[in-house]
C-alpha cells in the first residue's frame, strides 16, 4: 500500500493468513506468543507491534485509527498476505474493527475480544487515570491494572509473593512509549465503521471484565451484521490470565472459518 510504512511485526509459519493485533501496553510476543507457536504449522501468522511497542516508533502526533488500520493492511501485504483472518484484543479489537470496515475484501473472518464501539465517559475517566499514573508511578498503574484487568478466578488464588511477582512483571511492561496508545483509547468511536463490516465475526466477552464490561461487547455484536456473541469466564486480561481458554476459542473459530472458506 503506497505511502504507508509497515509496522514492526512478528511473522511465522505458512498457510492462510492470520493477523493478530495486541492490546494497550502489550506487544506482539507478550499478547500472542503461545498462539503463534500453536498455529504456525497451518497459518502464516503476522502480529504487528503498534506505535510504542516493539521496534515500532512512537507516533509524533496523536495516533489516527484509520491510518493505523491502513498500516496494518500494508504490513500484511508486505508479508504477502492479501487476505487474512483477523483477531484483536482490547485496543487491538478496536483497531481490527477499523481494518475490517476499511478493507472488507482483505478480511476472511474477524474475532474481537474485549472490543467496544465508542469510549464512554467512564472509560475516558479510567484511561485518564492510566495516563496520570504512568507519568508519575508506573508501579502504581501496574497494581491498578492487576486489580481491574484480571478476573477473580485468578486473583483469588494468588498469595503475597505471586501478587508481587505479577506486579513486577506488569511494571516492567509499562513505560511512556505507550501513552499514545492510551490516548487513542480515549478517542475510539466506531459507530460509522461497524455497519460496513462484511466479514463473519465472533465478538468475545469476558464475564468479569472490569475495564470494558460485557455490555460493550454486546453493543458491538448487535452493530455488526454477521456476528455471533460468546461470553466466557475471566477478566479483561484473558489472554494472560487464562491463555489456554482464550487461545482455544480463537483457534476453534479461525479453523472453522477457514474450513468454510475453503469449502
Amino acid at each position: 500500500m503506497p505511502g504507508f510504512t509497515p509496522l514492526d511485526h512478528v511473522v511465522a509459519g505458512s498457510g492462510p493468513g492470520l493477523v493478530l493485533i495486541h492490546g494497550t501496553g502489550a506487544d506482539a510476543t507478550s499478547n500472542w506468543g503461545p498462539l503463534i507457536e500453536a498455529v504456525r504449522d497451518r497459518y502464516t501468522v503476522l502480529a504487528p507491534n503498534l506505535p510504542g511497542a516493539g521496534a515500532t516508533p512512537v507516533d509524533p502526533a496523536p495516533i489516527d485509527l484509520d491510518a493505523l488500520a491502513d498500516r496494518v493492511v500494508a504490513t500484511a501485504r508486505a508479508a504477502g498476505l492479501e487476505r487474512f483472518h483477523l483477531v484483536g484484543h482490547s485496543l487491538g479489537a478496536a483497531l481490527a474493527t477499523a481494518v475490517a470496515a476499511r478493507h472488507p475484501a482483505a478480511v476472511t473472518s474477524l474475532l474481537l475480544h474485549a472490543g467496544w464501539v465508542r469510549t464512554a465517559p467512564r472509560e475516558a475517566f479510567m484511561f485518564d487515570l492510566w495516563t496520570r499514573l504512568l507519568r508519575t508511578d508506573p508501579a502504581l498503574l501496574a497494581r491498578e491494572l492487576i486489580l481491574t484487568a484480571m478476573g477473580p478466578g485468578l486473583l483469588d488464588t494468588l498469595d503475597d509473593a505471586q501478587f508481587a511477582e505479577l506486579a513486577a512483571g506488569f511494571t516492567a511492561m509499562l513505560d511512556e512509549r505507550i501513552l499514545g496508545q492510551i490516548e487513542l483509547d480515549t478517542r475510539i468511536d466506531l459507530r460509522d465503521a461497524v455497519g460496513r463490516i462484511t466479514a463473519p465475526t465472533l465478538v468475545l466477552a469476558s464475564a468479569d471484565d472490569r475495564i470494558l464490561p460485557p455490555h460493550h461487547q454486546r453493543e458491538l455484536a448487535a452493530a455488526i451484521r454477521r456476528s455471533d456473541y460468546l461470553q466466557v469466564p475471566g477478566g479483561h486480561g484473558l489472554p494472560f490470565e487464562d491463555p489456554a481458554r482464550f487461545f482455544s476459542v480463537v483457534t476453534e473459530y479461525v479453523d472453522n472459518r477457514q474450513a468454510q472458506d475453503r469449502g
